[in-house]
């Protein structure tokens, strides 16, 4: 695909109407495709989980366009993929610690797909203190209808009628793919019945990972080696089992002995995707650091630490603030690394610390604003980033519902600009106004911290409540799902 093509829309789950108020708990928090790219799971600030699959019937790598004015025939194109719902499950429940005396909310902060077995899939979803194991399976379930047969048929037809089904020579089925069987054999005088098997999913917790984390979950990444994962907080990062729920490893720490000293936090953190021994976090401070886990058992000492040593204009009271890392991602070659902080998106060479290797930068037409995004709390906002498969190209989200995309040496730095919505020419839904902001450690780490207040959209040149804050691009194809409020939408080029 060349990067000029058009990004169009695909798909839209749970659109809003026009002045729609949307529950705060149906705001989508969290996405990712699985490794294959046949499913895609979403989470929301309600604590739910949904799980969407790739339709039958969209499987064909190529479709053909028809025939051009000059007679001949186009290439072939590939085609995008199409999602459908499957399935969704409660996830995590509010609690409440009363030893701390704090709330747990039960939003999805991150969801991971794990190796596939067999024909069972697993995923590991986390609120702010716990991560849990699922498993999904499908299984044939047989709904019995009685039929009503007609007592005028002869026996000689339902012999051949019963024999017609049990043997499976012209088998009827339903468009969803289920099939029909006679269950008792037909005399054509009694009611036969008619069983309906279909495919429905079986979803149940296998593991609770628990009481590992004092602050709030930012981060879970799955190992390469395909047993271990991590799972990182505001100042810990830790390494468990996959079958192992009650006991882990403990690799960065970056609590200081008086809390007061605290400068800096963990704000991502991800497994290299070749290397099993090998990650890297992001901090508050704008530094990657890259550890390698043989080095020792407690990874305080990074082997690598990625920072942009160039000056972006004069220091003010909001530098640290913009500078914040609020997501980063590896590309597959494992060499590359993404990174999302308020103002920009950057391309990092993990051969080249002192620099990223491009940078692209998303906000700053706000940077005259940043008192007032400061004031009403959007200067915290959290954009999350994603890469293609190849690791040219990469995405991320803005205000307006805006979604950015960006081709690495295309020349074009200000990329393509998509405003996420079905209709181009209706207005914009506002998302609800979140819960109060609760402090977090990456705020207090700076100092700062007081209750935000609404500025009006003719201070800002864009729609501050519309903001489209997470997304995940499909493995193999240019499709990219993202969210806006509580839609989950898709687009393709």
């Amino acid at each position: 695909m060349s990067f000029g093509s058009e990004w169009n829309f695909s798909q839209v789950f749970g659109e809003q109407t026009p002045h729609e108020d949307i529950q705060d708990c149906d705001i989508l928090s969290a996405m990712e495709f699985d490794k294959n790219g046949d499913h895609l799971a979403v989470g929301d600030q309600g604590g739910r989980v949904m799980i969407f699959e790739r339709q039958a019937g969209k499987e064909d790598p190529f479709e053909y366009s028809s025939r051009s004015d000059s007679g001949r025939f186009n290439l072939p194109q590939r085609q995008h993929p199409e999602f459908k719902y499957k399935t969704e499950f409660q996830s995590h429940e509010p609690e409440f610690d009363y030893l701390k005396s704090v709330e747990i909310e039960e939003k999805i902060n991150k969801i991971r797909w794990c190796t596939k077995l067999n024909s069972s899939l697993f995923l590991l979803t986390a609120n702010d203190r716990t991560i849990k194991l699922w498993k999904i399976k499908e299984q044939k379930v047989k709904n019995v209808k009685q039929m009503d047969i007609n007592p005028s048929v002869t026996s000689e037809n339902s012999l051949l009628a019963d024999r017609s089904y049990t043997s499976g020579q012209s088998e009827p089925s339903h468009a969803n793919g289920s099939s029909l069987e006679w269950t008792n054999k037909m005399n054509g005088t009694s009611p036969s019945h008619l069983a309906d098997i279909t495919n429905e999913a079986s979803i149940r917790s296998r593991r609770v990972y628990a009481n590992a984390h004092d602050f709030n979950i930012n981060s879970i990444s799955n190992n390469s080696d395909g047993e271990t994962f991590l799972s990182g907080d505001d100042l810990r990062i830790n390494v468990w089992n996959l079958e192992v729920s009650d006991q882990c490893f403990n690799i960065i720490d970056m609590k200081p002995k008086d809390m007061e000293d605290l400068t800096e936090v963990i704000t991502s953190a991800e497994f290299h995707p070749l290397h099993c021994n090998l990650l890297a976090y992001s901090s508050s401070r704008g530094f990657i650091r890259l550890v390698d886990m043989r080095k020792s058992a407690l990874c305080d000492h990074n082997v690598k630490i990625m920072q942009d040593g160039r000056t972006h204009g004069s220091k003010t009271l909001f530098s640290e603030i913009i500078a914040s890392i609020s997501d980063m991602k590896y590309a597959m070659d494992g060499r590359h690394i993404l990174s999302r902080n308020y103002m920009t998106l950057k391309l990092w060479d993990t051969h080249m610390e002192t620099s990223p290797v491009a940078t692209y930068k998303i906000h700053e037409h706000l940077r005259p604003k940043l008192p007032k995004l400061y004031t009403n709390d959007a200067i915290f906002d959290k954009f999350d980033c994603c890469l293609n498969g190849d690791g040219l190209q990469f995405a991320t989200g803005s205000y307006s519902n805006h979604l950015r995309v960006f081709s690495f040496g295309s020349g074009n730095e200000d990329g393509i600009t998509v405003e996420v919505k079905k209709e181009p020419n209706r207005k914009p839904t506002s998302q609800t106004t979140s819960r109060p902001r609760r402090s977090s450690l990456s705020n207090l780490a700076r100092g700062f911290y007081r209750q935000g207040q609404d500025i009006s959209e003719n201070e800002i040149s864009c729609n501050l409540k519309s903001k489209l804050l997470h997304l995940a691009w499909h493995p193999t194809h240019n499709l990219i799902a993202c969210s806006a409020g509580s839609s989950l939408f898709m687009y393709h080029a």
